[in-house]
Parts: C-alpha cells; structure tokens; sequence
C-alpha cells in the first residue's frame, strides 16, 4: 500500500507540473486523482483487502496522501490564477498608445453658433426667453388673435388654454421691446415646439428669430442684412431672391431663397426642378404689433425675420432626412 501511494503522489506531481497554467487542464488531472471515481478513491476502497493489523496504519497513509494532493493540486490553480492575472495586468510599453476620443460639437450646434456670430459680427445682440410660454406672447402680441387662421399653421402644443410651448421664438421680441426702447437690434435662437413629424420636421426643432427697429429702417435695410447673411453662411456665388409671402406679424412679408445648393440653380429633384430653395420668412414689423409694447408707428420702423436651424444646416451640409439630427448615430455625427 505504502508503494502504491508513493507512486501514486510522484505520478500526480509530474502530470501537474507539466501541465503549467492551464486552469481547465489542472481542474482535470485534480478530478481524476482527488474525484469521487479517481485514483485515490479506488486505493481506499481496497483498504478492505488489508491485513487487519496492517489495516490502521494503511488508513493514516491513504489519509496524509490525500492532503498532499490536496496540497499539490492547490499551489497549482493558485500559481496558475497568479499567472492569468499577471498577463491581464501586464503593460507592453512598445504597443503604440491610444488616443482618447475627440468629441464634436452637434452639426446643429454647429450652425446655431455660426449663425450667431454672423449676426453679433453685424451688430445684433443675443437674447433668450422661455420655452413654455403664455398664448398672449406666442399669438396675440405678435398679432395674431384666438380666432385667426394663422394659428391653425403652427400646430400648437397646448399646457393650458393660456400656457403653451413657443411655436416660434418670436415671443421673445415682443419681451424685449416691452422692455426696451428703440434703437434695437437683436436675435433670439432657441428650441421650438410643433405637432408635425416627418422627413423634414420634428416636434421639436430650433429656430433664430431677428428683430431690427429704430428711426429710418427699411426693407432695403432687411434686404442687406441677409443677403450679407446668406453670403457668409452659404458663399458669395449664391444667388438669392426676396419673394412675396405673408406672415400675421409682418407687412409687407418676403421668404428668402437661395439658389439650390445640390443644383446651383440648375434644377433637380431637391428643388422641384425650380432652382431654388427657401430658407427663412421675413418682413417689416407691422404697426399692430407695436401697439402692443407702447412704440409709436409713427416714430419707429423696423423688421423681423425667422429661420430654421435644422433648415439651414440640411442645406449646408446637403442631408436628406432632419431625423438624422437626433438619431445620434456616431457613424454620421462624426462626419461633422
């Protein structure tokens, strides 16, 4: 028996040690000499076999061989986790390291901010407001009673019969001139609300809205501005036209188009075949609405103008579907 075991605790040793850090292979040789069927389990059960007088110290032998095993088996999956571990936590310093992530700004941010600085760069002051706002400043203020058809073409998220959320940032102009007395020059960009979804809008969308009163200002003054505008976002080689629209707040009203950017002017499926392309709605502020904030038509002129930024920036950047703006696809966010 004595022999047996010997054997037995030299063969075990041998197979463990070549067998290195190889965890599967190590919980493999332990089963087959520790198991309930393994080697050690089978020399036990001929302990029966065993003079009776030789029986109990057969029994201490087989007992200590056991711990030992037990012994050799455990230094082994230990030294063997050690080894996995330390090749987890080892550093090549030859690898050439990574370089962190970059993040972008948002390609409509992007044009918010450009949009911005052109008008800062030509005199108007950045101005904010609040996106829940009262009807009185979202229609009435900017002439537009509860029973006018107009409010029908802004399909209005309503909190409350007197609390909506802004259809346009429009509102803020009326705020400003309560406030304030002519000269003013101001833009108010900012998040907008609408009940439309599809290809080209969302319920939710960003606007810049401008305001210009004072002493003497025209439509040729309007007229200027944007097509200084239009020049710096979209190149001098775009072309540009004014065309007659109305608008409750404005009198006269114009929509400015440009010449399609697909195209230039050659006509595609883009603009219908027409060459052109609309980007923003304008025209002189009607006296109606500065008896709202205490102006006097008679002293003061001005004009306003409102444009989409996900329109502007579609154009730019010549998408087709605004949902791509918020899908936050990393594969088409990059690109910007």
């Amino acid at each position: 028996m004595k022999q047996a075991v010997q054997n037995l605790l030299d063969t075990a040793s041998n197979e463990v040690s070549g067998l290195g850090d190889d965890q599967k292979a190590l919980d493999q040789a332990r089963v087959k000499f520790l198991g309930r069927k393994g080697e050690l389990a089978q020399l036990f059960k001929e302990l029966g076999k065993v003079p009776e007088q030789e029986r109990r110290e057969a029994g201490r032998i087989l007992n200590e061989a056991k711990a030992k095993l037990e012994a050799i088996f455990s230094d082994a999956l230990e030294n063997s986790r050690r080894l996995a571990a330390g090749k987890r936590e080892s550093i090549d310093v030859t690898v050439p390291g990574r370089k962190p992530q970059q993040g972008r700004l948002h390609p409509i941010t992007q044009v918010a901010l450009e949009i911005t600085r052109i008008f800062n760069w030509l005199g108007f002051e950045t101005v904010e407001g609040p996106e829940i706002e009262l009807d009185y400043y979202n229609f009435e203020a900017l002439n537009i009673p509860k029973d006018h058809p107009a409010r029908e073409m802004q399909d209005t998220f309503y909190i409350s019969e007197d609390v909506v959320l802004r259809t346009h940032t429009s509102p803020i102009q009326v705020r400003t001139m309560e406030k304030r007395r002519p000269p003013i020059r101001i833009i108010a960009p900012g998040r907008t609300y609408r009940c439309d979804s599809d290809v080209t809008h969302t319920p939710m969308f960003h606007q810049v809205e401008g305001l210009m009163v004072g002493k003497g200002v025209c439509f040729g003054d309007l007229k200027g501005i944007l097509t200084t505008f239009v020049h710096q976002m979209f190149g001098h080689d775009v072309g540009l036209r004014f065309r007659p629209s109305f608008f409750p707040f404005t009198e006269p009203s114009a929509e400015v188009d440009i010449q399609c950017v697909m195209c230039r002017g050659q006509g595609c499926r883009v603009c219908s075949q027409t060459g052109w392309l609309e980007i923003l709605g304008s025209g002189m502020v009607d006296p109606e609405v500065y008896k709202y904030v205490g102006y006097d038509p008679e002293e003061v002129t001005g004009f306003a103008f409102g444009m989409g930024i996900e329109r502007i920036a579609m154009l730019k950047f010549g998408i087709d579907d605004l949902r791509l703006f918020f899908e936050n696809d990393l594969r088409f966010l990059n690109q910007f």
